[in-house]
């Protein structure tokens, strides 16, 4: 169905067009007509038409002007100009306002058609766009959540990986590389600092999460992850670290508002622990200071940096590049943790260089510390015994360009015993699939069976295999099996359908074209070059 509205101030040629139009199209259309510039923008207000033919001249507000207006409020409506006026500045003035045609009185009845079937194909398309639009809207409603649910989980996990968050952060869109956690707990009431009713108020939970969630967003820009148990957790994306008084007294007002609201919407009541502001990989900090802050006040907003929760540093202490530092050693990233450690190191020496004591004890710390995370990751034996010249090696180093190249040495042994027994452990589990995969290859072995023997995960272990084989499972396979295939082509007088059944292929047909594409040739034309001609 398309509206059209006919606007013009003589009568004979509102009837003509109605009665033209009518006849054509009969039931798919719907006219109303207008006279003078006012009634038309009042009935444009009403009608809402999808198109409209308009006159230039009538009485009062002229058809530019009246044009002009109605745009203001519909902005895909489709213009048709029918003036008895063949001037340019009209015609140039109506087709900057979106006209589709500037005709001419009296309006040739095929010209008129042509135009009007232009116009409501185009608005076929909107129409088919826009619900197009929706349906991907009503996709993503659902889809959303999930991905903000999987972008949550995986920050909080604290494992997570820079190419992971930066997925998820294009995905959602997300531009800021920093943020703070919001956590709301929910309970029946509050005894001292705690939410009674924890278990009973998480299934209420439950059949809020959607108003809650849009509540959230309603005050906040934020991420918001599905219940678990009676906490809601959200993250909110930011420019910058370190909000100032003001921006802190504005988020606590607007959390204070939020928890109100919630309680308005739902009738459950809640408390907010905000953490500070930390890169996004760094969530799972902000999330454990939102927890513990609600522990030490009983108001309904508790904001970290109101309270005794984080260590406190001095102004220009790199903690962004000790906590990278760590990071790059615990995942044995040897050339990022050395870059780390380097501007570290330059930053003690540019600052405190008269110091050399208090830059010996931190290295010393740094160093017993990446150690320390280094025997948790590689799974070495601790040897009570293996330090017992540190002390008395950083005591003796007066230079700091010394003491820097023991630090830097260090730094790097404990990222490479964590690459080690990763690399070690990666072999073990490879080639033992290989030597299961070299004495099955016969049977209907699939990667499930193989990811048991190993005792990994199918999904980590086929990341695993192709990363230290460079082919898939499936691949490796069938690999291994046009080889084994192949020797028995050279070897014997066996036909296909003897041979294929021996390399772990039940169908003849199966295993020709399994052949073909790794070969380049079928098992028939292989056989038929002759021993002499392939290897």
């Amino acid at each position: 169905m398309y509206k059209i509205m006919l606007a013009d101030d003589e009568g004979i040629v509102l009837d003509s067009i109605s009665f033209l139009l009518k006849g054509e199209y009969r039931d798919e259309i719907i006219i109303e007509t207008a006279k003078t510039g006012r009634a038309v923008i009042e009935l444009a207000e009403q009608f809402r038409p999808d198109i409209a033919l308009m006159d230039i001249h009538m009485p009062g507000i002229n058809g530019i002007e009246a044009m002009r207006e109605i745009r203001r409020g519909n902005e895909n409506i489709i213009f048709i100009v029918v003036s008895a006026y063949d001037k340019f500045d009209y015609a140039k003035e109506a087709l900057s306002l979106g006209a589709m045609e500037y005709l001419n009185k009296p309006v040739d009845k095929t010209r008129l058609l042509e135009v009007i079937e232009r116009a409501m194909s185009q608005i076929d398309s909107q129409r088919k766009k826009r619900s197009q639009d929706l349906m991907i809207r009503e996709k993503m409603e659902t889809v959303v959540p999930i991905l903000e649910s999987g972008f949550l989980y995986n920050l909080l996990m604290g494992e997570s990986f820079k190419e992971d968050v930066d997925g998820y952060k294009d995905l959602l869109g997300i531009e800021e590389d920093y943020g703070f956690v919001l956590v709301l707990i929910f309970g029946d009431g509050q005894e001292g600092s705690h939410m009674n009713n924890a278990a009973g108020t998480s299934v209420r939970l439950q059949d809020h999460q959607g108003r809650i969630r849009e509540t959230i967003k309603e005050f906040f820009p934020a991420v918001v992850g599905s219940p678990m148990a009676n906490k809601i957790v959200a993250i909110i994306p930011q420019s910058h670290m370190d909000p100032d008084f003001n921006e802190r007294n504005t988020l606590i007002d607007k959390s204070q508002q939020l928890v109100e609201r919630i309680y308005s919407v739902t009738g459950l009541l809640c408390r907010a622990g905000i953490g500070s502001v930390v890169s996004m990989g760094d969530a799972a900090g902000s999330y454990n200071e939102a927890l513990d802050s609600l522990t030490l006040t009983k108001e309904p907003v508790a904001l970290t940096q109101d309270l005794p929760v984080k260590v406190g540093y001095e102004q220009n202490y790199p903690m962004e590049t000790e906590k990278k530092l760590f990071d790059c050693v615990e995942k044995g990233d040897l050339p990022r943790a050395l870059a780390e450690a380097e501007v570290f190191f330059d930053w003690m020496a540019e600052n405190y260089s008269d110091h050399v004591t208090d830059i010996r004890l931190k290295v010393l710390e740094f160093v017993l510390w990446a150690e320390h995370l280094a025997y948790h990751k590689s799974g070495r034996v601790y040897r009570f015994l293996s330090r017992k010249d540190y002390l008395p090696t950083v005591l003796s180093l007066e230079e700091l360009p010394a003491m820097r190249e023991w630090f830097l040495e260090k730094i790097a042994d404990a990222c490479r015993n964590v690459t080690l027994r990763k690399q070690r452990q990666t072999d073990n589990v490879v080639d033992k699939a290989k030597q299961f995969i070299d004495e099955s290859y016969a049977s209907d072995i699939s990667l499930d069976e193989v990811s048991r023997i190993v005792d990994i995960s199918p999904y980590y272990f086929s990341k695993l295999f192709k990363d230290a084989t460079g082919e898939t499972f499936i691949e490796y396979l069938a690999h291994l099996r046009i080889e084994k295939a192949k020797e028995l082509f050279q070897a014997s007088e066996l036909t296909i359908k003897e041979i294929c059944q021996p390399v772990g292929y039940a169908d003849p047909n199966y295993f020709s074209r399994i052949f073909k594409k790794n070969v380049g040739v079928s098992p028939t034309d292989y056989k038929e070059m002759g021993e002499g001609n392939h290897g």
